[in-house]
């Protein structure tokens, strides 16, 4: 079985409450999921929270939309996979992050079937970027899960699910996915309010006229409206994993 695990928190510290917020009418969350659910390779989806009050609301998002869920750790987000997939027991597991609603099915269905194609023990466009920041895509086996969750003994590590695999590559088989085109300059991922106008804006224009938009359509529509892409060009990526190692490093 091929496990999407979703992760999302309303206690963002730059954009609070974001995984929630509107885009076309719908929750960004669940805007999320109904793209994902276009994959022909994922059989099932879980959306990972956390067991503070704060993400009673997406609790109840998940009732309301009949998806599956699970309540665990807020820091240690590697727990929460590792839990989910005890339960679940796939072969592997896709990873996908809630602040990510332009996700789209093609690129997430490339990166599992080279994945399981290879046999990889992990499989990315995330290693060395070419894909638009938001369109992030991550695939493991659960023996790499197993892996990663008994050696991972910084809080960094358990935070950022993958990082130690990042961190030790040698000791994986591990797979970078390349786009024909570099679009990494693309940030369509929500961190700060400056992203959720440029996403809120493509949704207003896209959605409307055919909700199953793809990444192309976007980069269509960015090309001719290219003011649009000024609105969150100086946030950089990964700023969140930045923040996290120079916390440690400190300590």
């Amino acid at each position: 079985m091929n496990l999407a695990i979703l992760q999302a928190r309303m206690s963002s510290s730059r954009l609070p409450g974001k995984v929630l917020k509107p885009l076309a009418g719908k929750p960004m969350l669940l805007q999320q999921i109904n793209r994902i659910n276009k994959s022909k390779f994922i059989d099932k989806l879980i959306v990972a929270t956390t067991i503070e009050a704060i993400d009673d609301a997406v609790v109840t998002m998940c009732k309301e939309n009949n998806i599956l869920y699970y309540r665990g750790s807020l820091e240690n987000v590697l727990e929460r996979y590792y839990q989910i997939a005890k339960i679940y027991n796939p072969k592997n597991i896709i990873r996908l992050t809630g602040d990510c609603p332009l996700l789209d099915a093609e690129i997430i269905d490339h990166v599992i079937e080279c994945h399981l194609n290879q046999e990889n023990d992990y499989t990315s466009n995330t290693i060395d970027p070419t894909f638009p920041d938001g369109l992030d895509t991550e695939v493991f086996t659960w023996k790499t899960l197993e892996t990663i969750f008994h050696k991972a003994n910084r809080p960094s590590l358990k935070e950022h699910v993958t990082l130690y695999i990042h961190e030790n590559p040698a000791c994986f088989k591990v797979e970078n996915i390349i786009n024909e085109e570099n679009l990494s300059n693309h940030r369509w991922t929500v961190d700060e309010s400056e992203d959720y106008e440029l996403v809120y804006r493509i949704y207003e224009a896209l959605f409307p006229k055919n909700p199953n938009f793809t990444f192309h359509d976007i980069l269509k529509f960015l090309s001719e409206n290219k003011e649009l892409q000024r609105l969150n060009e100086g946030i950089k990526r990964n700023e969140g994993l930045q923040k996290s190692l120079t916390q440690e490093n400190e300590n």
